[in-house]
């Protein structure tokens, strides 16, 4: 089926990619999309390694990661064919692969002339308008105006201190709770007193800080209530539950995945979630198996595998994207690890998704395919994708998509289940 005013995008896939232009949800409850950050840069080509193109090893001396079934190696996955094998510190993840729930696109990105400012590019990622990093709200707040306002119901989660570029625009979004070690009020009640006589000088302003804190409210009576709940269950069956072993440890990521999935079950209206990590601008002693990528990786793949066993029957309704704003360099540098790059692989995770498969047209490591000679070239816009999604799991429309994406009129890349 052929989309008014786009065309299917051609993308190595042996299973038939979903693309429909009147999508469908109405059987679906609520539908959730929840979008990781990862800031600084994650490597792609570790994360998904082309282990087999010999530029891969010439160009990684001390990084490359070995094959699968050697010491340290990659993982196997099934269904990518040889080409490709995952970190092996996101083995955590290897169920969902397993189970066609998480699937990549490799090659991805924002076409741009080499946009290596972790800023700008950071702007144009959340803003959704490659080349203008100047606009002013989200992509991800411009869906869920098109979406309606939802009244003074918050939304929309997010776990930074400071509400992210891409939800700027929306006021019915919200700190996750404990996100931020408390919030305003529980940490510094005579600031929020003051806060509150400053911002009712202005009627501006007052509205708005009003329904900040209505929101807070909300989802903390919300997850108070399902605490409240949660506890009973464990009083009825004191007599016979062992403890609570395994619970993650307080402020890491399955932490947080833990809080949000929480907040999620608690309250229907909170459909949108963006969870931001820092600290993947490894420049020097990258390392392989294990260093200092791999310490990162490890606590996101744990995370990410927490938070679709605590949502339950809420992950067969959930997308999860996870996002970086561009690259690293095929070839590792003289301090044992990558500088700023290109094309990237994008994450897709979910009970919806369509997975166990790497999506994208590969352009090879070929110094001849490579973006300036240095990089991984884009052949997806991640534009594709993401309209991709709104479109199928959302069910908007042209009009919708256009709004939420000014300027682009390529395909829609939607990988998800019907």
């Amino acid at each position: 089926m052929t989309l008014p005013r786009r065309q299917l995008l051609a993308l190595a896939s042996t299973l038939p990619l979903a693309l429909c232009a009147k999508p469908s949800h109405a059987q679906r409850p609520a539908p959730r999309w929840i979008v990781v950050l990862l800031r600084g840069a994650v490597d792609g080509l570790s994360v998904c390694a082309p282990y087999e193109e010999r530029a891969y090893r010439e160009e990684r001396p001390n990084i490359a990661l070995p094959a699968p079934g050697q010491e340290g190696g990659l993982l196997a996955l099934e269904g990518a064919g040889p080409r490709f094998g995952l970190h092996p510190a996101l083995a955590p993840l290897l169920p969902l692969w397993r189970g066609g729930q998480f699937g990549l696109l490799h090659a991805s990105g924002l076409p741009g002339q080499g946009r290596r400012s972790h800023f700008e590019a950071q702007d144009e990622l959340e803003a959704g308008t490659p080349g203008r990093s100047s606009t002013a709200d989200g992509w991800l707040a411009r869906l869920l105006r098109q979406q309606g306002d939802g009244g003074t119901a918050v939304r929309a989660l997010y776990s930074a201190a400071v509400r992210p570029k891409l939800l700027a625009g929306f006021d019915g979004s919200t700190v996750l709770p404990g996100a931020t070690r408390g919030g305003l009020r529980e940490a510094a009640p005579a600031m929020a007193g003051a806060l509150d006589r400053l911002y009712a000088q202005d009627s501006r302003y007052a509205e708005t800080w009003r329904s900040g804190q209505m929101g807070r409210q909300q989802v903390a009576q919300a997850l108070q209530a399902g605490a409240d709940a949660s506890s009973d269950r464990r009083m009825e069956g004191a007599s016979g539950d062992a403890p609570d072993r395994g619970a993650p440890a307080a402020g890491s990521l399955p932490d947080t995945a833990r809080r949000l999935a929480q907040a999620l079950r608690a309250d229907t209206r909170l459909q949108f979630a963006v969870l931001e990590l820092g600290g993947w601008d490894t420049h020097a002693r990258q390392g392989a198996a294990q260093g200092q990528l791999a310490n990162r990786l490890a606590p996101l793949g744990a995370g990410l595998a927490q938070l679709a066993q605590a949502l339950g029957p809420l992950w067969d309704d959930c997308v999860v994207t996870v996002l970086s704003e561009f690259g690293r360099t095929v070839r590792e540098n003289g301090n044992a690890g990558t500088d700023h790059g290109h094309g990237n692989a994008a994450w897709l995770l979910g009970g919806r998704v369509a997975g166990g498969r790497v999506l994208g047209d590969w352009p090879t490591l070929d110094a001849a395919a490579r973006h300036q000679g240095r990089d991984l070239a884009i052949t997806t816009d991640l534009r594709a994708l993401l309209a991709g999604v709104a479109a199928r799991h959302l069910g908007l429309r042209d009009a919708a998509l256009d709004a939420i994406f000014p300027g682009y009129a390529g395909g829609l890349l939607a990988p998800l289940r019907a």
